[in-house]
């Protein structure tokens, strides 16, 4: 070994011990002065499945009755119920829950029709607002193409999903969401944008991804101050899309 690099392995000796001496130092402190035990995490029963609502959830709808619902028209809801689930009645208008959100855990349980009518953006056209204004986009894409922020698992107009994730049509769908609310000054100014995860059919097709503003068809999204919580909304698009056990986590 020339003497170049006998001083160069002496010099990387020497800056590993101040290193070394602190992992010893490390082991050999007090691992209690980095435990905390307060404000312990809250209790929570999860569901026997990853679709069945954990003990602190809101049931939103339980295959029964719209109790938790309210027409957009102000007039009762047109919508039917068939065998545990609810089905849009083309041209009746959407429906919003009666109780406001803002951050939250969503989980949405959604069919398209069995029978395939029409193409494109006509085919099991639905969508769920957040905060009634935010939409994670339903349509039938299986064998379906469209435009790709426009599709199933799309945040409409805005971001494309990041998979593909649909089943045949008539097959029940889940989405489970997690959403996190814009926040505004008091001028209206945007604090901070929103985001959204969202798990379609086991797939993660939206990973913590920013919100542009709310969704318009014509136009680019745009930021408008609104209320810390807002209802969740599901859109009469004309098609007969049928949703069920849907429950919500406020976070």
């Amino acid at each position: 070994m020339n003497m170049k690099c006998t001083i160069l392995a002496a010099l990387s000796v020497l800056s590993f011990q101040p290193l070394f001496a602190q992992e010893i130092n490390r082991s050999k402190g007090d691992p209690k002065l980095s435990e905390y035990y307060e404000p312990a995490a809250p209790i929570v029963t999860p569901g026997r499945t990853s679709q069945d609502p954990p003990s602190d959830a809101i049931i939103l709808f339980n295959g029964n009755d719209f109790s938790q619902w309210k027409s957009e028209k102000g007039s009762p809801i047109a919508w039917t119920l068939e065998n545990g689930a609810m089905v849009v009645k083309g041209g009746s208008g959407g429906i919003r829950t009666k109780l406001a959100f803002g951050d939250c855990q969503l989980h949405v349980e959604f069919r398209t029709p069995a029978e395939v009518k029409g193409d494109g953006q006509g085919r099991g056209n639905s969508g769920v607002y957040l905060m009634d204004r935010y939409e994670l986009q339903i349509l039938d894409n299986y064998n379906n193409k469209t435009y790709v922020n426009g599709q199933v698992g799309s945040i409409y107009k805005q971001l494309p999903p990041l998979a593909n994730a649909s089943r045949p049509p008539g097959e029940w769908q889940t989405y489970d969401i997690i959403f996190i609310a814009p926040r505004f000054y008091a001028d209206g100014r945007v604090k901070s944008q929103a985001t959204i995860t969202v798990i379609h059919n086991g797939v993660l097709v939206q990973n913590n991804a920013t919100i542009w503003g709310g969704s318009e068809y014509v136009g680019a999204p745009v930021y408008k101050k609104h209320g810390e919580k807002e209802p969740i909304y599901l859109q009469d698009h004309g098609n007969p899309t049928a949703f069920r056990n849907i429950w919500i986590r406020e976070l």
